[in-house]
């Protein structure tokens, strides 16, 4: 090989390699975004241009559609059921996450890590093998269809205190050395100094829990019967089996549309924030 074709070479691998990456990048693209590219296209069309063979990929501009899902149900009130049940799960989250974490990240005590431990074995029982006692335990409390039988439940989250756990394990010991020197307290400490310190983790859990609590289906559907106590998605669920015009696939794609519309503009808003947290954890992650 000669002196003038060795760069040619590495020009045409580096052009290879540039090739394959964005055919991998296009590729994920596709996968995830057409979906809901698809469903917008499919709220946008008449019940006729769904079923056609090729289909359209194009918008048609049927707006109506939208119109007609939004009269069929009582999305105003699973909107606001939501936000209620979705803000005040996440508010006991941050609040419950910040004590744990502290107490397991900087105070001292017997059997720190046996308790730590037992926390994090939460994680290996999924949800699906409580229901039966959870419905029952509910049934004699009297919270069956109320909004603490979804809240209260998912008050603490195993995963914002294991963040918070890391991060408080990051804490200085000079930092807290000189708060006692300072006269302040435990929980002065912690509302001054630890929680503004902790945003970016606490922003993270915040939209993690957030977005779980919108998303919720499963523990409402079965907790709940009731369209004044139910979220948006078990609505959702009722939207589609319900009669009427709610079987057109149109109008059932623009309800999709205007109940996930608003957590997509949440987490766009606050990615920043989102990337930042995880960021910032992952140093106590590794350690």
């Amino acid at each position: 090989m000669t002196g003038q074709e060795r760069p040619r070479l590495v020009v045409r691998m580096k052009i290879a390699r540039m090739a394959v990456k964005m055919t991998a990048i296009l590729a994920i693209l596709v996968v995830f975004v057409f979906p809901d590219y698809w469903v917008i296209v499919t709220s946008l069309d008449t019940p006729a241009q769904v079923v056609l063979v090729p289909p359209l990929l194009v918008p048609q501009g049927h707006w109506h559609n939208y119109v007609a899902a939004w009269l069929a149900a009582p999305w105003v009130r699973y909107f606001a059921n939501t936000f209620f049940i979705a803000g005040l799960t996440t508010l006991s989250v941050l609040v419950t996450s910040t004590l744990a974490g502290f107490a397991f990240g900087v105070l001292r005590f017997r059997g720190r890590s046996f308790l730590f431990s037992a926390v994090l074995s939460m994680m290996m029982i999924p949800l699906t093998v409580l229901l039966i006692p959870d419905y029952l335990i509910l049934k004699d409390i009297h919270w069956l269809n109320t909004y603490w039988a979804q809240i209260v439940p998912f008050g603490a989250s195993v995963f914002g205190i294991f963040l918070l756990r890391q991060f408080f394990l990051t804490v200085p010991q000079d930092l807290i050395d000189a708060a006692d020197i300072d006269g302040s307290s435990q929980w002065r400490f912690i509302w001054q100094i630890c929680v503004p310190m902790a945003r970016p983790v606490l922003t993270t859990i915040g939209i993690y829990t957030f977005m779980a609590s919108w998303d919720a289906f499963l523990w409402p559907y079965i907790m709940t019967s009731s369209p004044s106590v139910q979220p948006i998605e078990v609505g959702l669920a009722r939207f589609f089996g319900g009669a009427g015009v709610s079987t057109e696939w149109t109008v059932l794609a623009a309800a999709v549309m205007f109940t996930t519309l608003p957590i997509i503009v949440l987490f766009l808003f606050f990615q920043r924030q989102f990337i930042a947290g995880a960021s910032s954890t992952s140093a106590g992650v590794k350690g």
